[in-house]
């Protein structure tokens, strides 16, 4: 089955947590409504995420890269206290497994006091 783009698009855009995908020259290519949302204009499609990231950002996604191009997947990236959310780098393959791309996965971090706060559900299903 081959999906269209406004078809993959629209379940990209149906993930709550940010995604913007870089190429493999750095270049932001898609970001999912989340993303455009909490970045707003800081980050641009067309133009490089080290616009908006510092030099040690650079060194850390190089070193992933670096990984991926080793064969490893997605990476832990970070906890980050402040938002309360794990961050993951995953490197984005084509069908011969060369990395062409990345992006950032988010999740909240998960804990008993918070399972309650960050799970809520559909309006759509009926419970």
């Amino acid at each position: 089955m081959n999906m269209d783009f406004n078809t993959l698009k629209a379940i990209i855009d149906a993930y709550p947590y940010e995604l913007v995908f870089v190429d493999r020259n750095h270049i932001v290519s898609f970001m999912n409504k989340a993303a455009e949302k909490r970045y707003g204009k800081a980050v641009k499609i067309g133009e490089s995420i080290f616009n908006c990231h510092n030099e040690g950002s650079k060194i850390k996604i190089e070193e992933f890269l670096k990984r991926a191009d080793a064969g490893e997947d997605e990476m832990f990236e970070a906890l980050n206290m402040k938002k309360g959310e794990r961050e993951f780098f995953v490197p984005v393959r084509d069908e011969e497994g060369k990395v062409i791309g990345y992006f950032e996965r988010h999740e909240k971090y998960w804990t008993e006091e918070t399972a309650k706060e960050t799970v809520k559900p559909s309006p759509y299903i009926p419970y």
